[in-house]
């Protein structure tokens, strides 16, 4: 399973890349292998502003459909729109073309919150 050191991570199994103020998130390796073969992301809160933990959108796969929670709050600014056509790029590459948002930061002080790769391999018993 592929858990990438040089990122942070939530409970909810969404991994957190941080540049600056704006910080890209999609689900982990290990969400997609639960989930299955995806066929759709919704995210309809594009130039909202969220809180932590609020739902910005959803995935949908084959037997199921999950809310996506807001890791940090702040301003969704980019929605990664090749997934509309190609949802399957979250099962393929989930930490590179599969990525689904950008926010632009209103806190900085909750990255603190978010856990490492250890605590996120602690999180789903590796």
């Amino acid at each position: 399973m592929n858990i990438p050191s040089n990122l942070r991570y939530t409970k909810d199994h969404e991994w957190i890349s941080v540049d600056g103020d704006i910080a890209t998130v999609g689900i982990t390796d290990f969400a997609q292998g639960e989930l299955g073969d995806i066929v759709y992301v919704e995210v309809e809160t594009l130039d909202e502003t969220l809180e932590r933990e609020e739902v910005f959108g959803t995935v949908e796969a084959v037997k199921t459909v999950s809310d996506l929670f807001m890791p940090l709050s702040g301003e969704i600014v980019e929605f990664n729109e090749a997934l509309e056509s190609e949802p399957e790029k979250v099962n393929s590459d989930p930490y590179g073309d599969g990525w689904m948002i950008k926010i632009k930061i209103s806190n900085i002080d909750e990255l603190d919150d978010l856990i490492d790769d250890a605590g996120y391999k602690e999180v789903i018993g590796g």
